[in-house]
């Protein structure tokens, strides 16, 4: 029997493993060192050196023209900077297209996802195809229902991603006849995910979530899991992709009288991590969600500051990143963790 998830103080990185609060629940299991041992960690080039007492906060961006498109070829002259309400000096500024990137991808095995599946599958495979360079990036796989678990730790091969991918699968029959509570544990496995994995890595590092949004059994809310994400420098994609039938009437009163929205909680995490979210459409496909992040991975501005208040007390500060230019709208993370 598990203890409950708690977050792990600040600056430490917590146990690398979550539990179930009944004896009968499936035991939650993520080994930071297991992910870790796969691949080296790759770091980012910097053009700029600072001594080892200043601490360079990097912040990475997206820019959208009036019609959503990415826009490219900005200076350091051409954004602001804002650190809870005081105005900060960019000191390291570059457009990256070639760094390192550390990728997360978690599938959502739930069954309200049973019919949907399959096709989150293909796509990540071509995903992966894609946008994985062998050479430096790293990606790992998790699958999360009742229970997180991971398929593939880090690696840059295409074939063990594949491999895994073809795993990914919702509960057996068996296991939901063992099930006691539980349910989707989507705010764990983004948190064991972040907190475990990626925040010992550095460079362009991104969890893409696929589901519906939907969670029913963590045991944390989405708040504890989009921190997580903030301390290791992580951006969230969220990709909706929902199965219109799948609470049915049946569920109706259990599930506040119909079909819980999950959208809006995706949207949130994606939001103030820096990343975006993407819904599955007739207009839009998988597959074309899956290129536009692809596209916007390549498309980063790096900045980097240091902040004119030193760090006594180990918190959070907001961040507030905008482009000087109207109409111009900049996608970053709201807020980071300043370690002291």
């Amino acid at each position: 029997m598990r203890e409950p998830f708690s977050p792990p103080p600040a600056g430490i990185a917590g146990p690398g493993k979550l539990a179930s609060s009944g004896p009968t629940r499936r035991r939650l299991l993520l080994s930071a060192a297991g992910l870790l041992a796969s691949g080296p960690v790759a770091c980012a080039s910097q053009d700029v050196t600072f001594s080892a007492e200043v601490k360079v906060v990097n912040l990475l961006a997206n820019v959208y023209g009036k019609n959503g498109e990415i826009v490219r070829g900005l200076t350091r002259e051409d954004f602001l900077l804002v650190e809870d309400g005081r105005p900060q000096s960019i000191r390291y500024f570059s457009r990256e297209t070639d760094l390192p990137l550390t990728l997360g991808l978690l599938v959502d095995t739930s069954m309200s996802q049973r019919r949907v599946l399959d096709a989150e599958r293909l796509a990540s495979f071509d995903f992966v195809d894609q946008v994985l360079r062998e050479a430096t990036d790293h990606v790992f796989v998790v699958q999360f229902d009742m229970a997180v678990e991971i398929r593939q730790p880090l690696t840059s091969s295409r074939h063990d991603l594949k491999s895994a991918l073809a795993l990914v699968d919702r509960p057996s029959l068996r296991q939901l006849e063992l099930q006691r509570g539980g349910g989707t544990l989507l705010y764990e496995a983004v948190a064991v995910a972040a907190r475990d994995v990626m925040r010992p890595q550095t460079g362009r590092k991104a969890l893409i979530v696929l589901s519906d949004g939907v969670d029913t059994g963590s045991e944390i809310p989405a708040t504890t899991a989009i921190e997580e994400a903030q301390r290791a420098g992580t951006l969230i994609f969220g990709v909706v992709f929902s199965d219109a039938n799948a609470y049915g009437t049946a569920l109706g009163p259990l599930m506040g009288g119909g079909a819980p929205d999950g959208k809006a909680v995706l949207q949130r995490i994606s939001r103030e991590t820096g990343g975006r979210c993407f819904e599955v459409s007739k207009n839009l496909s998988i597959e074309q969600i899956f290129q536009a992040i692809q596209e916007e991975l390549r498309s980063q501005y790096n900045l980097g500051f240091v902040s004119d208040v030193p760090v006594r007390i180990s918190g959070f500060r907001r961040l507030q990143l905008t482009a000087k230019a109207k109409g111009l709208l900049v996608q970053a993370q709201s807020r980071y963790w300043a370690q002291r």
